[in-house]
């Protein structure tokens, strides 16, 4: 039975501007909800300030909003109450307030709260929490604290000495005995039982495996389980043996190598490693795509304690530099999996989706009121959805279409989903995780997006149509399924990763020289490679589908990005700058107006890829066809007024080039002046001859009479310097 004295309920308040308020009010109600609290969490918005009275034990967590204010929700609140002054006398209430120092008025909407219950005859029991910006800890120390104490009172009825030993609970009292008493099923409690130990490991060279190692444990007392945080330093690996549940997390170092404090338990695990047959684990590896020898660490401590008997509960997870979204998915699988390991070392599987609903908090959390945090509910939408499908053996194509209702903050991917359930189980697709797959790519009303987390309120409105086809750019294997094989390829042969230059500095423990990148470098080559997917990025492009040589935006975008690392070798740089500058480079795009369309990520890209058009022009001093183009292009336009395409074919392929397309007929065109320039014949003619200077110029074009004409002839001078 629960361990709350009387009535269970409990009523958690939020005012939240910007939802982390919201968030940590659900998190609550999910550490209540374990103690034998009935929650119930409340939008202080529409709340009728003499209903507090109905509940013996009140939490609120609100934020402050600007210069002391309320936050939008609590606003009305906050002035009905001021007016009705409810008597509040049989209330037990605490505040957490969630602020920002950087404020004069820090926490000010919490401190009013706090008192106005005061004020109105409530039992303060715990004091006040003020949380900082960075307000998970402090909010984690409240509730750790809080709870307990409202457990021991009902109705205002405050015994100090009792709240105090809640607050401290003896030695004997276990996180298990807490959670058995949560409503487990007997088969869950009974995984509860005996020894729920887990050790987590982590080898960290700048601290980012040992910062996820401390938010692993705090994670893990949700599905019963005691943390142990380990440094692989110093370590003996023949402890492993006695070890049930293990978790690793590690990163990569230089070239492949392990990081400092896991170097020397690598080298004796290899020695003299023990038979972990009835070891449990799982691992989680920290890389940078930027190197070959990505999560390499990692994946060797992933197959070392495999080779030695130990038993893979959930598969590696690997991490980019960006690495908490992954990361979190790992913690959210391979937790309530370990979890599932009883006393005997044995893996209760079928157990599975209970210990997760369980360490998550499951739909019973929340009753008439409360929500699911970190989720926005929206409106049930009707949309008309069009799916594109390939059959490969009938080589047949076409599309299926059907009228539905879905929630709006359902993903593309659960629309997907449930077409695949209840209507058609042949549909094919890639699945994702829900944090942004980069191989869930499709394209939906002719955007590019990743369908495991596009929602659908975000690509049509209620009664709007859904189209959902194929990433373009890439041979169709199987309805949405696309073969990525060739832009895989294509990244293989342009190698966008780090070689860096020997120098003195930082050095790994082999001695080998490393290169090195300040905190503000880093900081802009993160922002200026910030995009969902590099894949998407490629399938952005017009040329892509009609160019089976050219390698693609995706990959050109990363080979810039390596020309602005720091790191990066000035041998590997000019190798790189050749490389764009070549027949399936950069220029291969007419344009980068394709992927100006996607959104964000493919400005962000064009913007990357002008920058290297514009270093590439630089560096060639407008050498070489393209260099020409552009420079040509300037000047026909400066000078003349419109752009003189016979004079552009003219110096941009020579005389040479004339001569070679005699005989398809473009030479003669282009002499007799059938072009697109909406100039006289003559014109053209002539522009064969001699410069375009002084021929078809538009009177007054650059003086002052025209509108900002210096803007005018300062972008042209851009192209051409000369001018």
């Amino acid at each position: 039975m629960s361990g709350v004295a009387g009535n269970p309920q409990l009523a958690i308040f939020f005012g939240s501007q910007t939802g982390n308020a919201e968030e940590l009010a659900g998190n609550t109600a999910k550490m209540a909800k374990k103690m034998g609290f009935v929650p119930v969490v409340h939008d202080m918005d529409g709340f009728n300030p003499a209903q507090f009275a109905d509940y013996k034990r009140v939490l609120i967590i609100t934020s402050t909003w600007g210069e002391g204010d309320m936050p939008d929700n609590a606003e009305d609140l906050w002035v009905a109450t001021n007016e009705a002054n409810p008597p509040l006398a049989g209330v037990s209430f605490s505040v957490c307030a969630i602020g920002d120092t950087s404020y004069d008025e820090f926490c000010k909407a919490g401190k009013d709260w706090d008192e106005k219950f005061v004020a109105l005859g409530a039992t303060r029991v715990h004091d006040i929490k003020l949380c900082d910006v960075e307000y998970e800890p402090e909010w984690k120390s409240w509730a750790d604290s809080v709870l307990p104490v409202m457990a021991t009172v009902d109705g205002g009825e405050y015994d100090a000495s009792a709240a105090s030993a809640a607050e401290t609970p003896s030695a004997d009292t276990s996180s298990t005995a807490q959670v058995s008493s949560a409503g487990a099923s007997d088969a869950l409690n009974s995984v509860f039982a005996g020894d729920r130990s887990i050790n987590i490991l982590f080898g960290s060279q700048t601290g980012n495996a040992a910062g996820l190692a401390e938010k692993t444990a705090k994670l893990a007392a949700n599905y019963g389980l005691e943390p142990n945080i380990v440094d692989m330093d110093g370590f003996d690996p023949g402890r492993l043996a006695t070890m049930k549940r293990v978790m690793i997390i590690t990163s990569t170092w230089g070239e492949g190598e392990m990081p400092d404090n896991a170097d020397a338990m690598w080298k004796a695990i290899n020695a003299n490693g023990p038979a972990l047959g009835s070891l449990h684990f799982s691992v989680c590896a920290i890389g940078d795509t930027a190197y070959d020898e990505f999560c390499k660490a990692g994946h060797d401590w992933n197959n070392k304690i495999a080779a030695l008997g130990g038993n893979e509960a959930y598969p590696i997870q690997e991490c980019d530099v960006d690495f908490e979204p992954p990361w979190k998915i790992w913690v959210e699988e391979a937790l309530p999996m370990l979890a599932c390991v009883d006393e005997s070392g044995t893996l209760q599987v079928q157990l599975l989706e209970e210990m997760k609903a369980f360490g998550a908090g499951d739909d019973d959390d929340v009753v008439e009121g409360d929500f699911a945090p970190g989720i926005i509910e929206k409106d049930i939408m009707t949309i008309r959805l069009e799916v594109f499908r390939y059959c490969p053996q009938a080589a047949e194509s076409g599309w299926d279409t059907l009228t539905c209702d879905v929630p709006g903050h359902a993903t593309v991917q659960d629309l997907l989903t449930t077409m695949q359930q209840n209507v058609d189980g042949s549909l094919a697709f890639r699945r994702g995780n829900t944090a942004g797959t980069p191989t869930t790519g499709v394209r939906v009303n002719g955007r590019i997006v990743l369908a495991d987390c596009a929602q659908i309120a975000d690509l049509t409105k209620d009664g709007g149509h859904v189209r959902i086809e194929p990433l373009p750019g890439h041979p169709v294997v199987r309805d949405l399924i696309v073969d990525t094989a060739r832009y895989e390829s294509h990244r293989s042969r342009a190698e966008p990763w780090i070689r860096t230059d020997p120098r003195e500095g930082e050095h790994l423990p082999s001695g080998q020289a490393m290169g090195t990148m300040d905190s503000a470098a880093a900081t802009a080559l993160h922002q200026a490679g910030d995009v969902l997917s590099f894949h998407l990025v490629q399938a952005m492009s017009d040329t892509l589908p009609h160019d089976q040589h050219y390698e693609g935006p995706g990959v050109h975008f990363q080979q810039w990005l390596r020309v602005l690392d720091p790191r990066t070798s000035e041998k590997q740089r000019r190798n790189i700058m050749n490389s764009l500058q070549e027949k399936d480079g950069v220029w291969s795009e007419a344009d980068h107006a394709s992927l100006m369309r996607y959104g964000e990520d493919g400005r962000l890209a064009a913007r990357a890829l002008n920058e290297a058009r514009g270093a590439l022009l630089n560096q060639s001093r407008y050498a070489g066809k393209s260099g020409r183009l552009v420079k040509w292009y300037g000047r026909s336009v400066k000078w003349s007024g419109n752009v003189n395409e016979t004079t552009l074919y003219r110096q941009v392929l020579g005389p040479l080039g004339l001569v070679s397309n005699v005989f398809s007929g473009v030479s003669a065109r282009m002499a007799l002046a059938f072009t697109r320039n909406g100039g006289p014949p003559i014109r053209g003619l002539q522009a064969l001859l001699v410069p375009p200077a002084g021929l078809g110029r538009i009177p007054k074009m650059f003086n002052s009479r025209v509108d900002n004409y210096h803007e005018v002839v300062s972008l042209f001078n851009e192209i051409d310097q000369r001018f």
